[in-house]
């Protein structure tokens, strides 16, 4: 370990002096400068974010529909086989309001279970008048 000279050490004071001065206004200018820099930065980086959020969300919805539209179709085919399927059994028309009060009672129950919930949900969101 090298010998350390005190006199070689710079006081607080000495320290001080050899910085450059600058004024509070030069201070809150930079500070100003700093913070639009930032600001800028942020806008541009959630501008980006968002357009990518938009391209994903676009396909995403898209494929979505496409999904319901193919399980929409596979539904209307289930319902037309349960017809053609009861036919010999119950009749044409017997089939038919088989299949349609089925499909109706289930259409209410779902109907019935979502007022339930939405009912839950404007219940929790509700001021109390207390």
């Amino acid at each position: 370990m090298a010998d350390h000279d005190p006199s070689s050490t710079l006081s607080p004071a000495d320290a001080v002096d050899d910085e450059p001065e600058r004024s509070l206004t030069d201070d809150v200018a930079a500070l100003f400068e700093d913070g639009r820099t930032y600001v800028e930065a942020e806008l541009a980086f959630q501008k980006s974010r968002a357009a990518f959020a938009l391209d994903r969300g676009k396909a995403g919805a898209l494929y979505g529909v496409l999904a319901f539209a193919v399980l929409h179709l596979a539904l209307i085919a289930l319902v037309v086989g349960a017809v053609i399927a009861l036919s010999p059994v119950l009749t044409p028309w017997g089939a038919t309001a088989v299949v349609v009060g089925v499909l109706v009672l289930v259409g209410v129950i779902l109907a019935w279970r979502a007022k339930a919930r939405f009912t839950g949900l404007a219940s929790a969101f509700r001021e109390d008048d207390k």
